[in-house]
């Protein structure tokens, strides 16, 4: 191989590489773009307001967020507190809140007499029942793709999330 030759190797190397990153690039705004929309449409639907109203649950995120981890089960007042991302006396006024609509009952941890375990009751498990009707329904526009488009785009997110 002569020098030429080497040189315009050198330049063709160099030349595919910036294209690479160009295209590596114009790939992440890309993506970027469409996990906006995504998160703008997950965002936006189900409302927290429309969760909330359907419960009659007066403003903030806590109350809904607070029913949605106790659907998994019972949980201690401080483990309540960490999964929803407040302080232990403000998890206590949600549970109260809750407690008052009868949506929550607490009772003493079999394990540990000293604790209270904070559990759904029967009309908590309404609600939650509600709220997860509400969040399986989808955004309008979703009526307005065909079957084969709502079968592509499942099966990209599901490419997506895996």
């Amino acid at each position: 191989m002569t020098a030429n030759s080497n040189a315009t190797a050198a330049e063709g190397s160099a030349s595919n590489d910036s294209a690479s990153h160009d295209s590596a690039s114009h790939d992440s705004a890309q993506a970027s773009r469409v996990w906006v929309v995504m998160r703008n449409l997950v965002g936006r639907h189900p409302t927290k307001e429309r969760m909330r109203a359907a419960l009659d649950l007066g403003r903030g995120s806590g109350r809904v967020r607070s029913l949605m981890w106790l659907s998994e089960g019972p949980m201690s007042l401080s483990g309540l507190a960490e999964a929803i991302g407040v302080d232990a006396p403000y998890a206590t006024l949600i549970v109260d809140s809750l407690e008052e609509r009868g949506l929550v009952a607490r009772q003493p941890d079999p394990a540990d007499r000293r604790r209270k375990l904070v559990s759904l009751t029967p009309e908590g498990c309404e609600a939650i029942e509600r709220l997860q009707r509400i969040e399986r329904e989808p955004p309008p526009g979703f009526a307005r793709l065909s079957a084969a488009e709502l079968d592509t785009l499942e099966g990209l997110l599901r490419r997506v999330a895996d």
